[in-house]
């Protein structure tokens, strides 16, 4: 088999498997979206997905993705460019190779990252970034500043927030899946400019199940299509 044929028969199985948990918690499969996790893979994988007709790809690095999105969008052979997602940490100065040019940033975890972005003047839909877990360890506004953060959103021209994301710590992340709906469910109901709530980035190549049953509209899969890769976590 050849890594192409590979990456298409993966893809086959994660949308099987995203299929049948949306079904299970009574839920449309188109539903969910696939957003398929390339950081630290070639623009082959890319393509190969594509040819598999996989749309949406995550990249976690903003020069690996500058570089990706150069490459990939002067190649004739493909229809159209991939519509690319960061989902990454994203620092102040490397918002000039993000802002504009990508279908959504998963990561926004502070004031100041927000006004970097709405400073470059470009349109861009975001994602707050919850750390639901309070772990040191990991990006994110704390849940009680979560608030704030949206009226910020509110005041802006060049923004908007269209839901919220979460990595959750290892082990059982349904609590922590439920959490972040509930979070969801509470700010939605107040009425703010720019902001409309109505996606949860949650679960990756393990939890993608759990994460769908508690109201995940984008689960962020890597490992499981493209394999494992060198030096980094598994997605």
């Amino acid at each position: 088999m050849t890594r192409a044929e590979q990456i298409a028969a993966n893809l086959a199985r994660v949308r099987d498997r995203i299929a049948v948990a949306a079904r299970t918690a009574g839920r449309p499969p188109e539903a969910i979206r696939l957003l398929a996790v390339s950081k630290k893979m070639p623009a082959d994988d890319v393509r190969a997905a594509m040819a598999a007709g996989q749309r949406a790809f995550g990249e976690n690095y903003a020069q690996e993705l500058r570089d990706k999105a150069a490459l990939l969008a002067a190649d004739p052979t493909l229809p159209a460019p991939p519509e690319w997602h960061f989902i990454g940490p994203l620092q102040g100065n490397k918002v000039k190779y993000i802002a504009g040019k990508t279908a959504l940033v998963h990561s926004v975890d502070s004031p100041a990252l927000l006004d970097a972005i709405e400073a470059r003047g470009a349109p861009q839909a975001c994602l707050v970034q919850v750390n639901v877990a309070g772990e040191a360890s990991k990006k994110g506004v704390a849940p009680a500043d979560l608030p704030a953060l949206l009226d910020r959103f509110a005041a802006a021209k060049n923004v908007r927030c269209q839901g919220l994301m979460l990595i959750p710590p290892r082990g059982d992340a349904r609590p922590h899946f439920a959490a972040l709906r509930a979070l969801r469910d509470r700010e939605a109901t107040v009425a703010r400019p720019n902001v409309d709530l109505r996606d949860l980035s949650m679960g990756m190549t393990d939890d993608l199940e759990v994460a769908i049953a508690e109201g995940a509209t984008i689960v962020r899969v890597g490992t499981a299509i493209f394999g494992p890769r060198p030096h980094t976590s598994n997605t």
